[in-house]
């Protein structure tokens, strides 16, 4: 079965939820995400989407003790991500309790620094973050789109050890209109045995199992659970 990877994004440590990006869409779902974490651990979810929108506003970590909180108190496996642009974004990240780290917009404007990360934590460590917007890698919190397509710009680094990537559609996201299933197909068509986490758009079960069907690994959902689309009882059903 397709791995559910459950979403909190934190503003001001707060789980919220954007739509499209857009900080002026915001909704507060939660004053406490370290409960909303609990949640799912008890209905049997493995794995966490940690994302710093506040991080990736500033330009570097911000929202650790979060981190810190989630990943004593549940057994999740966290993959954290929002800001992170040096070293000791990293350490910090990591020292708090990331199991993994995803980077985007470094990927992009500072490819020798992201590829240090992989050469100095591993591959298994590092997600590769590959967000879309019309067509094109956007970087910058989604502010602005790059020269760069995702099929080059996952190929470059699937040649350097890179395994898991994380492909969000910026139009898709925060909006439960569908996923992308025809982009995720065509990026696993190209790419055999890459663990391609699909994120954005999912608005139902039925989303999660039309991407399972299509040989989709994993799914980041949010907005879904927290509007009572996906509901912990659905989750606890398939783990």
């Amino acid at each position: 079965m397709i791995e559910i990877i459950p979403a909190i994004d934190l503003i001001g440590g707060k789980c919220v939820r954007l739509s499209q990006g857009d900080y002026d869409r915001k909704t507060v779902y939660s004053e406490n995400p370290v409960e909303v974490a609990l949640g799912f651990a008890d209905a049997g979810i493995r794995r966490l989407h940690l994302v710093d929108l506040d991080g990736a506003k500033a330009q570097h970590i911000v929202n650790y003790e979060v981190l810190h909180d989630i990943s004593v108190k549940t057994p999740l496996v966290i993959d954290f991500g929002g800001g992170l642009k040096t070293d000791d974004d990293l350490r910090i990240a990591f020292e708090n309790g990331a199991s993994m780290v995803t980077g985007g917009s470094i990927a992009v404007k500072s490819p020798d620094v992201f590829l240090q990360w992989i050469e100095r934590y591993g591959a298994d460590k590092i997600i590769l973050g590959a967000d879309v917007k019309n067509g094109s890698i956007a970087v910058s919190g989604w502010t602005e789109t790059a020269a760069q397509e995702p099929v080059p710009f996952i190929e470059g680094y699937r040649a350097k050890g890179i395994t898991q990537v994380i492909c969000t559609d910026v139009s898709r996201d925060g909006m439960m209109q569908g996923p992308a299933t025809a982009l995720y197909k065509e990026l696993l068509e190209k790419f055999a045995g890459l663990y391609l986490i699909a994120s954005g758009g999912v608005s139902s079960m039925d989303d999660i199992f039309a991407l399972h069907q299509a040989g989709i690994p994993a799914v980041i959902t949010g907005k879904a659970i927290y509007e009572g689309k996906i509901t912990l009882q659905d989750l606890a059903k398939i783990n």
